[in-house]
């Protein structure tokens, strides 16, 4: 293994240990903020998927499960 192998192996181990820390409880309150969603819009990513499910007539996998009928 040549050497800059070696460091690209070590720079993504690095990366990839950053990402596990243990949040405390009153850490937690931060994180679920609104402004920390993946969403700008929660009410049109809620109807958005309304749509979809009941167009696919199908649920699951987003959140909550519900039937394919339109009416969860």
């Amino acid at each position: 293994m040549t050497s800059k192998m070696k460091c690209t192996w070590l720079f993504v181990c690095l990366l990839t240990l950053a990402g596990c820390q243990a949040v405390a409880p009153w850490e937690r309150e931060v994180l679920a903020k609104d402004e920390m969603s993946w969403t700008s819009d929660p009410l049109g990513q809620t109807l958005e998927q309304q749509v979809h499910f009941s167009k696919e007539a199908a649920s699951g996998g987003l959140g909550s499960a519900g039937g394919g009928c339109g009416c969860n």
